[in-house]
């Protein structure tokens, strides 16, 4: 039986430390799924069809990684494709004490499910993809924090989004 494992995020934009978890991931388990949440509700900087595009990128050298997508509760999605593991990465003990409680609400949702943590051993694990886009927002350089594709599609729309503030300034 092929042991395959979900990880589940935002992944706007991935970040060093998702990667990480990914590549140790793959290490354990047959099949990784990254699973990218579609919520518009928490105003992602990008598309999910943007955020899988580096995703593939970023794991085009890995092998039995999968990219993929999921709308509404994450349990859904795991019962709908008969999937019972999940794969989260922690990064600090404020990651712990959220984790634990969604891994025992994903089980009384369904005692099939299980979830495997990982801890990140990657420096810049720490900082979450909303760290990452504040830092480049503000004109930081996250280059060190994300790989080269996501470093691109954030240089790429964050430049989109001064040429619009520029020309909104100049029609006032």
């Amino acid at each position: 039986m092929k042991r395959i494992a979900v990880y589940p995020g935002s992944f706007d934009p991935v970040t060093l430390g998702h990667l990480d978890i990914i590549k140790r991931g793959s290490c354990v388990f047959d099949e990784i799924i990254v699973a990218v949440l579609n919520n518009s509700s928490r105003h992602p900087l990008f598309s999910v069809s943007e955020r899988k595009a580096m995703l593939t990128a970023a794991t085009c050298h890995l092998d039995h990684v999968r990219i993929d997508s999921f709308n509404g509760p994450f349990v859904d999605y795991m019962i709908d494709n008969g999937l019972s593991v999940i794969l989260r990465g922690l990064r600090e003990i404020a990651d712990f004490e959220y984790e634990m409680k969604s891994a025992w609400v994903n089980k009384y949702l369904d005692h099939h499910i299980e979830t495997c943590f990982m801890i990140s051993v990657n420096p810049s694990a720490s900082l979450s993809s909303g760290a990452v886009k504040k830092i480049a927002q503000h004109g930081g350089d996250a280059s060190g924090l994300v790989p080269e594709v996501a470093d691109r599609f954030l240089k790429k729309i964050l430049c989109t989004e001064k040429e619009k503030m520029l020309l909104k300034k100049g029609g006032d």
